[in-house]
């Protein structure tokens, strides 16, 4: 099987400008007429040429998302382990040039926020670290999934790529998911973005998904951290992997997450800001191209938006968030988040709020079987 990286290089950056330059109002009117879009498709809906049919789109993705996840929406929360990181990302408030207290929580710390978070009633958790591996190797990780698992019915990472052997070590100790972010596709983009730390290796990190999906994780998210790169580049080729991942690997959840750029500590100035339409367009763009992808919208969004882009394709949000290591069990432990959240609401406020919409709030979707059933 070709590599997904192999697979983009068919659809370099000036390819993907002149499809979109090309596009034309009645391009866009067929693509919302057609059952199964291409990739090319895609592209139109995310041209300047589809922006006036906004709500022909809006429309359409409204539909398919209605047909394929009814009224729910999926909730969880993000545990982050520790923020030492040894990668100079411009743009993270992580970065190791960043003079901000750094944190690393035990297995008993981390499992003291677990208990806080599941009596909330959430049952879907995310683990984040910084890009450590000497602080916070695989093994660690897997040591606080293992530890918090009665807790959850499903535990993700957000965490640096790994190899396949170290992917399958999760997926042992009770871990089925994995969100990784690519930041940008542009590989030239990347290289400065990333000047210094492991981070830095493009090729590893964008296969770090096939790695992820060999070793037996059930659900991947994918993403590009929009802002960084010209809106069209990066929206479609994050469509475009997930489209690829979902080809190659139809087993396996293939989700998108949507996250605009936002204020974080460093002096990073937003290249390629993404505004309130070109990202409800990419939104109901990503709907109507992977009907059966979920669409994540983190807390980097307002309550307004996130509530008025559910309909629209969203499926999952997450709530009651921290983005601070022991952010809920020491308040005033002094560690400075990784970006500066816009949605505050708990998972009951979440959880009503959906409801006022519509729609219903689900913390567990799936129990995983801890024994046989009798014949």
């Amino acid at each position: 099987m070709a590599s997904f990286q192999q697979f983009l290089s068919t659809w370099p950056a000036g390819r993907r400008a002149a499809v979109a330059a090309g596009s034309a109002a009645e391009d866009v009117l067929t693509v919302l007429g057609k059952d199964t879009l291409r990739p090319e498709d895609f592209l139109a809906l995310l041209s300047p040429a589809a922006t006036p049919y906004l709500e022909n789109m809006a429309k359409r993705a409204h539909e398919l998302t209605l047909r394929r996840f009814g009224r729910t929406v999926q909730l969880f929360t993000p545990l982050y382990l520790s923020n030492i990181c040894t990668n100079r990302c411009r743009y993270c408030g992580f970065s190791v040039k960043n003079k901000q207290r750094r944190r690393h929580l035990s297995v008993l710390e981390a499992s003291a926020e677990a208990r806080i978070i599941a009596a909330t009633g959430l049952r879907h958790i995310l683990l984040l670290t910084g890009d450590a591996r000497k602080v916070s190797p695989p093994e660690y990780i897997a040591d606080i999934a293992r530890a918090i698992k009665p807790y959850f019915a499903s535990i993700g990472v957000e965490v640096y790529a790994m190899n396949e052997e170290e992917y399958t070590l999760l997926v042992l100790a009770g871990i089925d998911s994995m969100t990784m972010f690519q930041e940008t596709y542009s590989e030239e983009l990347y290289a400065w973005l990333h000047p210094a730390g492991p981070k830095s290796d493009y090729a590893f990190r964008l296969a770090a998904p096939e790695r992820a999906a060999k070793a037996g994780l059930i659900s991947l998210g994918i993403g590009a951290l929009l802002g960084l790169e010209i809106f069209e580049q990066d929206a479609f080729a994050t469509g475009l992997h997930a489209w690829w991942l979902q080809k190659n690997f139809p087993g396996v959840e293939i989700s998108v997450s949507v996250p605009r750029i936002c204020p974080h500590e460093g002096d990073f100035d937003v290249p390629h800001p993404v505004d309130d339409i070109h990202f409800a367009q990419y939104v109901t763009a990503l709907r109507c191209f992977l009907p059966r992808a979920g669409i994540t919208c983190s807390t980097r969004e307002s309550a307004f938006m996130r509530d008025h882009l559910v309909p629209l394709g969203v499926t999952r949000v997450s709530a009651g968030v921290s983005t601070a290591v022991g952010g809920r069990s020491t308040q005033d432990n002094g560690s400075q988040g990784q970006f500066e959240i816009s949605d505050r609401r708990s998972a009951a406020e979440m959880t009503a709020a959906l409801s006022n919409l519509g729609y219903q709030a689900v913390v567990k979707d799936w129990e995983a079987m801890t024994e046989v059933c009798p014949l």
